[in-house]
């Protein structure tokens, strides 16, 4: 029972919506006496305006603000989640309760809501307010062809992802080519003989990668447990061949300190999930080499499912697990004179993700004995001239 859970408010269980209703209340008598202080605040603002002076005017503005933001808002918010447990939930979120659970211990309960399309908020609230507004990514657009995206060139989904369909005025779209020469610079191996689902197999596989590239390594796990495990397997031989491993989630650092020991130290190796996914920018040997276990499919929980319902499916799915796997190749080439290679320990990848990879770089399935001596053999320091 170490797994959060999460369930649907419909349909209301005995007792919840007697315990919602006293709850909406208990909130109610506490906004009130907020929403006197913020008049009263206001008044004085305008009762004592030729006395008030400028650090005095700058303090009760601030508290007003404060307290309509932190207070007012959070609290009308919650009683319009307290009043729909006895209907619908509203087209544009969705509802959940959840109980959050780490080591064993529940460390959060909680009843949630977020917009179905966080975009529509921001447009609304943030890029309305903006004189102008520049969003730009090397993953921002997933360049493939479905119902909603005839000509296959990404900027549909891309303006919806940014929230550029939501805006007043059509966006700008500006596209540029990369500088780096991916067919040469790396390298994409599919391993087809290892059981996903066998953390001998895997924790082998790690090892042998990482002994193959001497280091410099990536390793990315779309579990906490399976990377728990894979650690624990191969920290020792690593250890013996003066490999440093580093890991998210065992060592009790911060993300972002383990980022810089592996930046700093060439021939560590460092294991992660999202986040060391999504924030690594380590340019020149100490990443050349990139180690998914498996592919990244969203997680299926009760927003995502939501989401994928309302954006299209298993195109939404595979959109998202394209962007992943884009992002994390990104990794590899920051600059000009870096090589890396990508690999996915997972046979299952479909070749319809694919387009996560730039079309020069060429995909190849193989066992992992080859794969291990492909690894070694481009990025060895003598092959860096090929």
């Amino acid at each position: 029972a170490g797994y959060s859970l999460e369930c649907e408010p419909h349909p209301a269980t005995d007792g919840l919506l007697a315990a919602a209703g006293t709850l909406e209340t208990a909130l109610a008598r506490l906004g009130k006496p907020m929403g006197e202080l913020i008049e009263r605040l206001a008044a004085r603002l305008d009762d004592e305006a030729d006395s008030l002076d400028t650090q005095t005017r700058n303090r009760v503005e601030s508290v007003t603000r404060s307290l309509e933001r932190r207070g007012l808002t959070q609290i009308s918010a919650w009683r319009d989640m307290l009043k729909a447990l006895g209907n619908e939930t509203p087209e544009a979120f969705v509802d959940w309760f959840a109980v959050e659970r780490q080591f064993g211990r529940e460390v959060d309960v909680a009843f949630h809501r977020h917009y179905v399309d966080p975009m529509v908020p921001f447009a609304r609230d943030v890029a309305s307010e903006a004189h102008g507004v520049l969003v730009t990514s090397a993953t921002l657009r997933d360049i493939t062809s479905d119902d909603r995206d005839p000509d296959g060139d990404g900027w549909p989904q891309a303006a919806a992802r940014t929230g550029a369909s939501h805006m007043a005025r059509p966006a700008v779209h500006v596209a540029v080519p990369s500088p780096f020469d991916y067919g040469k610079q790396t390298r994409v191996l599919i391993v087809g003989d290892v059981n996903r689902n066998s953390a001998d197999q895997v924790s082998a596989a790690y090892r042998e990668l990482f002994t193959a590239s001497g280091g410099g390594a990536l390793g990315l796990f779309t579990a906490i447990n399976r990377l728990k495990t894979v650690h624990q397997r191969i920290a020792g031989p690593l250890e013996d061949l003066d490999i440093p491993l580093y890991a998210q989630h065992v060592d009790p650092l911060d993300t972002g300190t383990l980022i810089d020991i592996f930046r700093a130290e060439e021939d560590s190796c460092l294991l992660g999930t999202d986040a060391v996914r999504d924030g690594v920018d380590v340019p020149g040997r100490s990443l050349r080499l990139i180690v998914f276990d498996r592919v990244p499919w969203p997680r299926p929980d009760i927003l995502h499912r939501a989401r994928r319902n309302a954006f299209g499916g298993r195109d939404y799915d595979e959109a998202l697990t394209r962007l992943k796997l884009k992002q994390a190749f990104g990794r590899l080439i920051r600059r000009a004179d870096d090589k890396g290679v990508f690999v996915m320990l997972d046979r299952a990848l479909p070749s319809r993700l694919a387009a996560a990879f730039p079309e020069a770089v060429e995909i190849q399935r193989l066992g992992l004995s080859e794969a291990v001596a492909q690894v070694k053999a481009f990025l060895s320091r003598e092959g860096e001239g090929g």
